[in-house]
């Protein structure tokens, strides 16, 4: 089993659930997150922030700058992970910086609370 975990454009969420769920993947978790890459501060902000546009001097704050993105978190079995990962950069590559990172990881164990099933079974829809 794999966990897939996806930081995104907000504005992509709905796209990429789609595209997941064209390939038949349906189980996902995402999350509202704010974060930052190492690339270049968005300079229409500071401006909008130096105009004393309210929304933009809020999001600035105090430290650097963090900008709102969303976090989809998936358990795949092996051989879908790689359609997964796939299906994500389809449906979130523009070329652009910000576009977000896919990572993916070993995951041991699986447990189904509500019935105890364990591994692939808990998997299942």
């Amino acid at each position: 089993m794999k966990q897939i975990t996806a930081i995104i454009r907000p504005q992509m969420a709905n796209a990429t659930r789609e595209a997941l769920i064209g390939i038949g993947v349906y189980a996902c978790t995402a999350r509202k997150v704010l974060g930052r890459g190492k690339g270049s501060v968005d300079f229409r902000v500071i401006n909008a922030a130096k105009e004393g546009n309210e929304e933009a001097i809020a999001r600035l704050g105090d430290g650097p700058l963090l900008i709102p993105k969303r976090l989809l978190m998936l358990v795949v079995p092996d051989d879908k992970a790689p359609i997964v990962v796939q299906t994500i950069l389809d449906a979130n590559k523009t070329g652009a910086p910000g576009d977000g990172k896919i990572f993916v990881s070993a995951v041991n164990e699986a447990v189904r609370i509500r019935t105890g099933e364990r591994d692939s079974k808990a998997l299942k829809e």
